[in-house]
């Protein structure tokens, strides 16, 4: 689920950019370092605007300047019982790997429909019933989240595509 957050972070600057466009400096800066990355159990997407820069703080033994910025940003957490759209990026017999934007989720076999079951001798290999469903890499699937873990910078889930409208997205 998408969010508007208020956050804050410490942004250090060398001295070399010390002068008057400092300030958007310090804002590029965040940019760079913030945008797209995992912050515990949510990404953030976008740096919406800056609204509280502290004024400079220069750290002893080094020359840099440190600057609190207080930021709002866009961000995504997935939560458990959300459904996503995601693309299938690998397939083995355990179940298939699917990224929903950076989250990359596992759908074991077990949390698919009984009909459906893996062709090993496909190419490449793939979940199939044989009729109108198939699960290969590239394909577009609908997944429930069962559950979600964070590592450092790094998000992964757990889904399932076993219920009403989960699974293969049918192009029209």
């Amino acid at each position: 689920m998408f969010f508007l957050h208020n956050l804050e972070r410490r942004v250090t600057l060398h001295p070399s950019y010390f002068g008057r466009n400092m300030i958007e400096l310090v804002t590029t800066k965040l940019l760079k370092d913030v945008e797209g990355t995992c912050a515990g159990n949510y990404y953030i997407i976008s740096i919406m605007d800056t609204f509280d820069i502290s004024d400079g703080r220069i750290l002893p033994g080094s020359g840099l300047a440190e600057f609190i910025v207080g930021y709002r940003a866009v961000i995504w957490r997935p939560f458990k019982g959300e459904v996503v759209d995601a693309i299938t990026v690998s397939v083995n017999p355990h179940g298939f790997f699917a990224m929903a934007g950076p989250l990359q989720i596992f759908v074991s076999s077990n949390s698919m429909p009984d009909e459906i079951k893996y062709a090993p001798n496909a190419t490449p290999p793939a979940f199939t019933n044989n009729a109108d469903w198939t699960i290969e890499p590239g394909t577009h699937v609908r997944i429930k989240l069962i559950g979600t873990r964070t590592e450092v910078g790094r998000m992964f889930a757990v889904g399932n595509i076993n219920g009403d409208y989960l699974g293969c997205l049918q192009d029209s």
